[in-house]
This record gives C-alpha cells, sequence and structure tokens, in this order.
C-alpha cells in the first residue's frame, strides 16, 4: 500500500499551496470583513474562482474516469493533501470548486443522475455559477436512524408531492443555492415505476432523493440555525416543505435506492471531510507551538513547562495517525474498490477519529492561547465548534463505532476457534511439541 502522491498529484498540490498563499490567505481579512458587514459571497470570490480555474485548479476532487468533465481529474490519493491544505481556511474550497456539498451531489448527479438532469444541474455544478445543498436531517426525529425520516413524497398523476421539515441543511443560505438534494420517504399511496422493477419492499427501500429547486413553490427556508452560537454565512438551516410539486422525472437514481445511493456518495465526501479536519488541526499546532514559543508564565517560557510539551506531542501523534488512516481510506477506493465491508468500517472508523481528532487539538491550542483562544482574533474557537458538531454530524460518533465494531466480529466469526492455540493450558506447557 502506498500512501504517497503521483508526481501530477505532487505538483497540483504545490500549485494550490502556492496559489493559497499567494491569494486566499491576503483575502482572508477581507473576506471576514465583508461576511460581518452582511455582503455575502465577497465580491472578490468570483475573480479569484475564476483565476483558479484559469491555473488548472478547478473541480480536483473529480475521480479520473469522468474524462470529459471541466476541471482536473484526481483520485482520492491524490487529492486527499490538496483537501487538508484547503481545509486551513474554511471558506477556500469555494474557490477551486471543491465545496461540501456540493461535491457529493454532483457525485451522485455523475453516478445516477438521467442525461437531462445532468445538462440542468451538474454542468452548472461543475461550471460553479449554482451551488446546491444536501436535504437529509430532521427534527423530530432521531436522523442517526434514516429510516425514522419523516419528510414524505406522494405521487399525483405526473407530479411528485413533497411534505415536511428538513434542518441543518448545510448550504441553503448561499445566495447561489439553487438545488436541494431531498431524502423522502414513500407516502402510503406509494409509486408505479416508470420501468418494472423487482426490488424488495423493505424498510431499506422505502426512500428515494427527489431534485427539488429551492424556489419551488411550498419550499420555505426558515432560519439558518447557529452551531454553537456560530452563524454560517453559508447557511445550516431549517427548511420546511408543504405540498411542493415537482414533475415525477425529479426522481434521482432508481425509486426506493435513497439508502444505497447516499451510502454511494460517503467514500470520497469523508476523504474530503476528514483531511480538511486534519488541515485545521495542524494549524492549530502550529499556532500553539508559535504561542508556547513566544509567551512566558512564572519566569519561563511555556515551552518549557512539561505538561505543555505532551500536549504538543500528544498532539503531533495524533494528527499523523489521523491522517495515515484517512489516506488508507483514500488507497482504498482508487485501488479496491470492490472490498465493500471493510471500506464501509474504514468510512465509520475516520469520521469518529477525525471528529475526536479536531476537539482534542483544538481544545489543547486554546487552552495554551487563554483567551485568545476563545475570541475572533483566532480561528480556535470556529474550529472547536465545528469540532464538535462534528461528533454528530452524519451520524453520531456511537454509529460508527457500532459499524466498525460489527465489522470487526464478523470477521472474528469466519475464523473462530483460531485463537484458541494462543492459549497455553497446564497439559500444554508439560508436553511441548517435538521438533525434529
Amino acid at each position: 500500500m502506498d500512501l504517497s502522491q503521483s508526481a501530477e498529484g505532487r505538483r497540483l498540490l504545490g500549485a494550490a499551496n502556492a496559489f493559497f498563499h499567494r491569494y486566499l490567505l491576503p483575502h482572508n481579512p477581507a473576506w471576514h470583513q465583508s461576511v460581518a458587514q452582511g455582503v455575502y459571497p465577497p465580491p472578490f470570490l468570483e475573480d479569484l474562482k475564476a483565476l483558479a480555474q484559469e491555473e488548472g485548479l478547478w473541480n480536483l476532487f473529480l475521480p479520473r474516469l469522468l474524462p470529459h468533465e471541466p476541471g482536473t481529474r484526481l483520485n482520492n490519493l491524490d487529492y486527499a493533501p490538496i483537501a487538508e491544505l484547503l481545509g486551513r481556511l474554511p471558506w477556500a474550497s469555494e474557490v477551486f470548486n471543491c465545496s461540501a456539498p456540493d461535491t457529493g451531489n454532483m457525485e451522485l448527479l455523475h453516478r445516477f443522475g438521467s442525461g437531462a438532469q445532468k445538462t440542468r444541474w451538474l454542468r452548472p455544478l461543475l461550471d460553479g455559477s449554482i451551488r446546491s445543498a444536501f436535504a437529509m436531517s430532521e427534527p423530530d426525529v432521531a436522523s442517526s436512524d434514516p429510516t425514522n425520516l419523516q419528510t414524505e413524497v406522494a405521487v399525483d398523476g405526473d407530479t411528485l408531492v413533497l411534505n415536511g421539515r428538513k434542518w441543518f441543511i448545510t448550504g441553503a443560505a448561499h445566495p447561489q443555492c439553487q438545488l436541494l438534494i431531498v431524502m423522502c420517504r414513500h407516502s402510503d399511496q406509494g409509486f408505479a415505476p416508470a420501468e418494472p422493477s423487482n426490488q424488495r419492499d423493505t424498510v431499506h427501500h422505502r426512500h428515494s432523493m427527489v431534485l427539488l429547486p429551492l424556489d419551488t413553490p411550498g419550499v420555505e427556508v426558515v432560519r439558518n440555525i447557529s452551531v454553537l452560537n456560530h452563524l454560517a454565512p453559508e447557511g445550516h438551516c431549517e427548511i420546511r416543505l408543504r405540498g411542493v410539486r415537482v414533475p415525477r422525472d425529479h426522481v434521482l437514481g432508481p425509486w426506493g435506492e435513497g439508502f444505497a445511493m447516499a451510502q454511494a456518495r460517503l467514500g470520497p465526501g469523508r476523504v474530503h471531510h476528514c483531511m480538511r479536519t486534519v488541515g485545521q488541526c495542524e494549524l492549530a499546532l502550529q499556532l500553539a507551538c508559535e504561542r508556547v514559543l513566544e509567551r512566558q508564565a512564572f519566569g519561563r517560557r511555556l515551552s518549557d513547562f512539561a505538561n505543555v510539551q505532551d500536549w504538543i506531542a500528544d498532539s503531533r501523534i495524533e494528527i499523523t495517525q489521523a491522517r495515515l488512516l484517512v489516506l488508507q481510506l483514500a488507497w482504498r477506493l482508487d485501488h479496491e474498490p470492490d472490498a465493500a465491508d471493510q471500506i464501509k468500517s474504514d468510512i465509520a472508523a475516520v469520521k469518529v477519529v477525525a471528529a475526536r481528532l479536531q476537539t482534542r487539538v483544538v481544545e489543547r491550542a486554546i487552552q495554551i492561547f487563554g483567551a485568545m483562544g476563545l475570541s475572533p482574533d483566532t480561528p480556535l474557537a470556529d474550529f472547536w465548534s465545528w469540532g464538535r458538531a462534528m461528533h454528530l454530524m452524519d451520524g453520531p460518533d456511537e454509529v460508527h463505532l457500532r459499524t466498525v465494531a460489527r465489522q470487526e466480529l464478523k470477521v472474528a466469526h469466519t475464523r473462530a476457534g483460531q485463537g484458541a492455540s494462543y492459549f497455553t493450558t497446564p497439559e500444554q506447557r508439560a508436553k511441548p511439541p517435538r521438533i525434529r
């Protein structure tokens, strides 16, 4: 298992790093000032996007098997270090058209969209002229078990009718957001697909995804919900759907395959997400190290205190461990696409590791900075609140831990009894095997 980047990957990482430091970091104060003044997106963002596209730093997340789409395609292993770099500035990914949830939504449209759906939605998403959101979680049920979802889709002649409520829908407040991909439960009225289907009528085949234009009558963006009192300009929104009607051809992919499609969306998205977390933690550790070298307390530099040295060492070890685990997942997605069970377990594992990493590393950095770490003068407070949210986003840690445990127990079941040879009974110790 070779976790190193290809030559092309290294070249693009160098180009992205140069672009990042030449254009994005100098614009960071202006970005925050613009958002604070209620101007979002900032007026210079489109210029930066055009420049990134000119320099071949566009749609870098796209897999190489899609040769005819605009942008520079990379496999997961090559893109992962670039995602780590972009994680240092939460708004950087949009400049390269690599923002979540657009990347996952584009993948869904690539894999499951019809020709007409791709023309209407995928092309402008690839061009960066619109944004999108993925509407799954709901306020009234435990979304950790998606079979609980209550938002319904019913059929009425040639139209679909949607009713329900979604919340914490990332990106829905962005002024350029035009598309919602909505996970819906089939109503009791059912739905007769246009083509024959031999699907089993089980609880995991009673949900579908619907492409819903955000300006459709009956769609109401109720509010942008703050996360630990941090209000993201792109939004984590509550959305109400009341008698929303769209044509039947707005179903994405096969009817009843919503769960399977959602799982297909997870792998690359988790690599991107977790590597952005690694990037934020690297920045937090960098800031913490600079702080302890310049600050003094009780006549000594903070770097001279043993407990502070332990914090620095623990953070370095944990960041490196997390990075290697995510890169291993990226490699498996690129080279072992048929290893479904192991990949599913790895996806769950990196989600838990990334959330734990961010809260631990950023917590230590905040403690080192003291009161400044709680202020908006550094990115640490925002990093910490996002890290705490990660323990719940895309399913709570407990659900992902259960996935990892089930895979381990499944493997153990196939080799049950093999571990007995490692035990030593008195009889075995008294009669060691003969060596010829």
